[in-house]
């Protein structure tokens, strides 16, 4: 009984000392980015808002039909999209170089390695919680005037962070080996940001090229995050299972893979 204890406070100790570590991260982090800014975490609304702005004049006209011959509709979806693709881009490439900027202080002093991209994803979750989120539980709850759908907002926004720390975990680790993954990972974000339905409906993808969009694992959290907002009816749990699924198989190969390859680290930092 008391080596149970004792190994249960052991692992307490290790949580909260993890939970002290990434606070302190996550405010540094923050603490450099907005230093000096004026609008602080509230610019992450001006980009989206922007390319919606551009989107809209170039293709509202023609896609408006699959919304409900809504131009506003259009506009809401476009937005949707692309705070997705904006998050997904910034976290996942801000986690890649999070290892190897910080193997000076990893080499003075000893902590968990994993630390240093989740504190990156956790960072873009406190911006997105404070900027984009409530904006969009604004919108959900005019839409559909059920706090039930304003609460599962948090579920497609749960998937997409299981995604992004999966692939956080991924990219920051292969970037300890090949130091010309950053060039490559443009490549690869580009693709999943054409890939994903952000300022189209997936609707006018053609059959045969529908299998490799279903790869995309934000084609869901997207759609998911879309019809609970527009539709103004209840969440279509089979999407929100959906997204969730693929950032749940997404965080754990990235998770295994970041293990097997941290004990070789050191040697490279």
């Amino acid at each position: 009984m008391k080596l149970s204890v004792k190994g249960n406070s052991i692992t307490w100790l290790q949580v909260r000392r993890y939970w002290e570590l990434l606070h302190v991260l996550v405010e540094r982090n923050l603490k450099v980015r907005y230093r000096g800014s004026f609008l602080g975490v509230y610019w992450s609304l001006l980009n989206p808002l922007i390319m919606t702005g551009l989107y809209t004049a170039i293709f509202g006209a023609t896609f408006a039909s699959y919304y409900g011959n809504s131009i506003l509709n259009y506009v809401l979806a476009a937005f949707t999209g692309l705070v997705v693709i904006n998050f997904y881009s910034a976290s996942t490439s801000q986690a890649l170089s999070s290892v190897v900027g910080n193997g000076s202080l990893l080499n003075k002093i000893r902590l968990p390695i994993s630390i240093f991209p989740v504190s990156m994803i956790a960072a873009n979750v406190f911006q997105f919680a404070v900027g984009v989120l409530p904006l969009l539980a604004i919108i959900t709850f005019l839409n559909s005037k059920s706090l039930v759908n304003v609460l599962a907002l948090l579920f497609p926004f749960l998937a997409l962070v299981l995604v992004c720390t999966g692939v956080g975990f991924i990219v920051s680790a292969l970037y300890v080996f090949f130091r010309d993954l950053p060039y490559f990972y443009e490549l690869i974000a580009f693709m999943i940001w054409v890939s994903s339905p952000v300022f189209y409906p997936a609707a006018i993808v053609p059959p045969q090229v529908k299998p490799f969009l279903k790869l995309n694992p934000l084609s869901p959290i997207i759609e998911s995050l879309r019809q609970i907002i527009l539709s103004g009816t209840l969440p279509d749990f089979n999407l929100v299972w959906s997204a969730l699924l693929s950032g749940v198989i997404i965080l754990s190969l990235g998770w295994i893979c970041f293990q097997l390859w941290r004990h070789q680290f050191m040697d490279l930092l």
